[in-house]
């Protein structure tokens, strides 16, 4: 593919990618299966994935730091909006209320669910908040041509924010309020909702322009791989491991702490006591799981008279109501979800202990999705906020929390912990078939 020339006004950083300045071969050690590869060149939309279990080990964007910085200000303006406007308002029988996006934090506070509240406000204006900020401030350094300080630990840092991250699941929550209380009120849209929504798709699209590879060369270069270092095997097999940050193939002294030589990143061969972490991890969301289900997760009253729901009786009561769409959004999200999660997690780690011939391609694609869909089970803890936080209209309608809430919201954070402690490497550490394919032992671009 012939390469297109960038402006010659472009900023360096933009305008020469890591291939073109390292003249040298780059090698990485994959993330998933330990497989080390040498990275081809890659133009704009090209990506590198592993040719062993086709983990993508390098995405390439075109003008990486102008993208990633302009789509960071968007959502950052997108955010603003969305905190300093009414969020949505709802009226029944001549009463209603209206509230702002931080209310839905605030209520639960004020009903004395204190950690649900902070969970709520960090994953969907704190914490993105953070990671556009450090995203704006490592581009800014880069394209002025000179990193600003404190670079290399605040681009540490963002992989580690972007799990927590949950506006695109906060809209389904919103989504799914509205269309629980349509019928019993009259629902509007604040300006806040539609910024939201934007500033929703705005940090993702932001997360997904960032060229980490790309960003570490220009912040730090790339020191040479340890001497000897080949490609074709693990990184374990011959002492080295590859950066979970940074992606760079470090040497590991035998016996002694390491860290890598470009981010300072703690390095390990494998995650330390990885079954035993993630086993303790599963067992605690499973003992949670049961007062999540068991207790009601919210109490509405109407008219005087109060009921309190269980998540399972929430679904029924949507089903009821004929809004089959929703009720099954809800049941995938807050039962399919955390039960195939802790069942997929207890599986993998028992298979690693005892299987004789694993199938790895297999396990590592159920892990890829165990570690994907972890999050959106905040489902319901959103729309328990949102409705609190809105129906508020004393003994004529009101929804207060139930203690399921918290325990519901600790389930999904104990099995997200649990996905991130598993180390998918121990997957193909497991003895495996004699015969490799020999496609394997070249490095893949798509």
């Amino acid at each position: 593919m012939k390469r297109r020339r960038l402006p010659v006004n472009t900023p360096l950083v933009d305008r020469s990618p890591p291939e073109v300045r390292a003249q040298r071969r780059r090698l990485r050690a994959c993330h998933e299966c330990d497989w080390v590869s040498a990275l081809p060149p890659l133009a704009s939309g090209e990506k590198a994935s592993c040719p062993r279990c086709a983990h993508v080990l390098v995405k390439r964007h075109r003008y990486p730091a102008q993208r990633s910085m302009a789509l960071a200000i968007s959502a950052l303006i997108a955010l603003l909006v969305a905190i300093s406007f009414p969020f949505v308002s709802f009226s029944v029988s001549g009463v209603g209320n209206r509230i702002e996006l931080a209310q839905t934090a605030t209520t639960l506070i004020a009903f004395h669910q204190p950690l649900v509240g902070i969970i709520v406000i960090m994953t969907i204006a704190v914490l993105p908040a953070v990671y556009l900020l450090s995203v704006i401030w490592l581009q800014f350094g880069l394209l002025s041509g000179k990193p600003l300080s404190f670079s290399r630990d605040i681009a540490r840092s963002l992989a580690h924010l972007t799990p927590w991250m949950m506006a695109d699941v906060f809209i389904i929550g919103a989504l799914v309020s509205l269309i629980k209380i349509a019928g019993m009120a009259d629902i509007e849209l604040g300006v806040s909702f539609w910024g939201f929504c934007v500033f929703a798709v705005l940090l993702l699209m932001t997360t997904q322009s960032i060229d980490a590879d790309w960003m570490w060369f220009s912040l730090e270069g790339e020191p040479l791989a340890p001497e000897g270092t080949q490609t074709g095997a693990t990184a374990a097999s011959q002492r080295l491991t590859g950066c979970p940050t940074c992606g760079l193939i470090n040497a590991l002294p035998p016996g002694q702490k390491s860290r890598c030589v470009r981010c300072h990143e703690k390095l390990h061969p494998r995650l330390p006591h990885s079954l035993q972490r993630t086993w303790a991890l599963l067992g605690a969301a499973t003992i949670m799981y049961i007062p999540a289900n068991v207790y009601p997760i919210m109490t509405t009253t109407s008219l005087g008279h109060s009921g309190s729901s269980t998540i399972i009786g929430g679904v029924v009561e949507l089903m009821q109501m004929g809004s089959w769409p929703v009720a099954a959004v809800i049941f995938v999200a807050s039962v399919i979800v955390p039960v195939g999660k802790l069942l997929a997690l207890s599986w993998l780690c028992i298979a690693v202990q005892r299987s004789r011939r694993p199938n790895t391609i297999s396990r590592t694609k159920l892990y890829r999705i165990t570690e994907f869909i972890g999050r959106w089970s905040m489902v319901d803890v959103f729309v328990v906020a949102i409705l609190v936080a809105l129906i508020r209209a004393g003994a004529l309608m009101s929804i207060t929390p139930g203690p399921a809430a918290l325990a519901f919201g600790s389930v999904v954070v104990l099995t997200m912990l649990a996905a991130m402690t598993f180390d998918p490497r121990l997957i193909w550490d497991a003895p495996k078939p004699s015969s490799t394919p020999s496609a394997h032992s070249h490095p893949g671009s798509h």
